[in-house]
């Protein structure tokens, strides 16, 4: 029986963080990447599932979309009653889905949305059909708080090459350019000693550099993901924006430095995931 509104609001209450992406099905990226990374953060963690995928270590073989409808349906269920502190957006297959998420987030008007614009997996798979590059630049970006491309993302948006520092910088002005404020071109992809991040915000004209020592693993799969849903658990938690994203880069890096450590399936592993945890011990 549910309780009385008077016994509701003497209850604690969750940190509330929703992700909207795809199902891997080998469990170190998408959905499951996110919902891991809310828990280890200490956020209810909730999920609108995107589309299917069979994944594993090495690559995808297959894409399943759920219909846009039953998409909408799942947006519609979690904000109408549980509500959300923060919501991260990963994989949308088609402009169809991209066109469902940007209504309902615009009807519910949640905070705090962070959009990882995923397009190629690790493995070099393709993650989304062409048309939707364009509706991600032209109807998603706008309604989102901080987008987080790689460096492949951001050329893919830009229609352009980013190599040298200056023009990781120029990037990310220009990225802003598509109606966000916020914008953290991730440097994993680099091929110097360092991982360095670039973060801008528009409105102060501000750039963070977040520089760390690259960690030689093959396990990054699902590093993305990991960040941009740490970025948005940390939000939900009530971290201001630049705080989010400087303890979201701590905790991605503590948790590919520990998943150095494991060897699970015969190509590019995960991250460890709750690598704060004392209970989590290596076999």
């Amino acid at each position: 029986m549910p309780l009385k509104q008077e016994e509701q609001t003497q209850k604690r209450t969750y940190y509330r963080a929703l992700t909207i992406a795809g199902s891997d099905s080998g469990g170190g990226a998408g959905i499951q990447a996110d919902l891991k990374t809310f828990s280890a953060i200490g956020c209810y963690g909730m999920s609108v599932i995107t589309a299917l995928t069979a994944q594993n270590t090495v690559g995808v073989t297959g894409i399943h979309p759920v219909p846009p409808g039953f998409v909408e349906e799942q947006m519609v269920s979690v904000f109408s009653d549980i509500g959300t502190d923060a919501v991260k957006i990963g994989m949308l297959f088609s402009t169809a889905l991209i066109e469902t998420v940007v209504r309902n987030l615009k009807q519910f008007s949640p905070s705090n949305i962070v959009l990882d614009p995923v397009m190629v997996a690790q493995s070099g798979d393709r993650l989304v059909q062409e048309d939707a590059i364009k509706a991600i630049k032209d109807l998603l970006i706008p309604e989102v708080h901080v987008i987080t491309p790689n460096l492949p993302e951001a050329e893919v948006l830009l229609g352009r090459e980013i190599k040298t520092p200056e023009e990781i910088r120029r990037a990310a002005k220009d990225l802003a350019g598509f109606g966000c404020q916020n914008v953290l071109i991730k440097g994993g992809h680099g091929a110097d000693d360092k991982s360095t991040d670039i973060f801008y915000m528009a409105e102060q004209d501000r750039f963070i550099e977040l520089s760390g020592k690259r960690i030689k693993t093959r396990n990054n799969h699902g590093t993305g993901c990991t960040l941009s849903s740490a970025i948005a658990a940390y939000l939900a938690k009530g971290c201001a924006l630049s705080g989010a994203v400087k303890k979201a880069k701590v905790y991605i890096k503590g948790a590919i430095a520990a998943g150095a450590d494991y060897a699970i399936g015969k190509g590019n592993g995960p991250v460890h995931h709750f690598h704060t945890f004392p209970d989590w011990q290596k076999k």
